[in-house]
């Protein structure tokens, strides 16, 4: 049995042991207290996902760990320090929704943005994968029909591209418009997703914006699913929504193209 003084001099020498530098990190990591980030391996490489608790926060490119605080510090304006892993719940959410099953698991912390930007981007997020909307119609659903090149910078700046599909949105004339990780990710995206992108900016080049049927009088977007069920003996292209309009047809339900 300890003795009395043995015990008070080990708990006197307990004063002189350190704790390890990442144990009050990785705990506070750990209860979601502050933020960190780690990598996350995705269809179009490596990515680092900044994150407190179960939340995302931002996801961005970078070259290695010590270029991703960089990149952070640029795109938040604040450091986030990089830690092994992610934690188990939100590496599983991750990992549904990028392998194709939807965000409907992922949480998000879009605390840091606008009222605006965060309508811009809930609105991103309801376009189907393998279909393409507007800058235009964004802006529209979201009672901004005035506000398309807002919407664009909006989208531009988004801080969970990919997971919020900022990709699947287009330029008005149809043209694929630009993208945080590079046109031809963009591209590479939307072609995983079954868009043909060659084929949307040709139609756009002959002025073509919507695609209708001479046996409903429904006319859609390009992209749409009900547009890709229409045969070529029954496809009818318009320029625009008054076009479309003036020859009889009507709007689809589903995707929408005018008001």
């Amino acid at each position: 049995m300890m003795n009395g003084p043995s015990l008070l001099r080990d708990l006197r020498d307990l004063g002189a042991v350190r704790a390890p530098a990442t144990l009050a990190p990785t705990v506070l990591t750990r209860l979601g207290l502050v933020e960190a980030c780690a990598a996350v391996e995705t269809t179009i490489g490596r990515l680092w996902v900044a994150f407190r608790g179960n939340s995302v926060i931002a996801l961005r490119k970078a070259a290695s760990a010590r270029a991703v605080e960089a990149e952070f510090r640029r795109a938040l304006g604040r450091s986030v320090p990089v830690v092994p892993e992610l934690p188990a719940r939100l590496a599983a959410s991750l990992q549904a929704a990028l392998g194709g099953g939807g965000t409907s698991g992922v949480r998000f912390d879009l605390g840091g943005l606008s009222e605006f930007e965060r309508a811009v981007l809930k609105k991103a997020l309801e376009v189907p994968a393998g279909q393409v909307r507007s800058y235009a119609w964004v802006a529209r659903e979201i009672g901004r029909p005035a506000a398309v090149r807002a919407v664009g910078s909006a989208l531009g700046r988004n801080p969970v591209p990919l997971l919020i599909p900022c990709h699947r949105i287009v330029r008005s004339d149809g043209r694929i418009s630009d993208y945080i990780f590079g046109n031809a990710t963009k591209r590479a995206l939307l072609a995983a997703e079954g868009v043909d992108a060659d084929a949307l900016e040709r139609s756009a080049r002959d002025g073509v914006r919507y695609i209708g049927s001479d046996t409903t009088h429904i006319y859609c977007f390009p992209t749409c699913r009900a547009a890709r069920r229409i045969t070529d003996r029954h496809r009818v292209p318009f320029r625009s929504e008054r076009q479309a309009a003036g020859a009889g047809y009507r709007p689809c339900r589903i995707c929408r193209p005018a008001a």
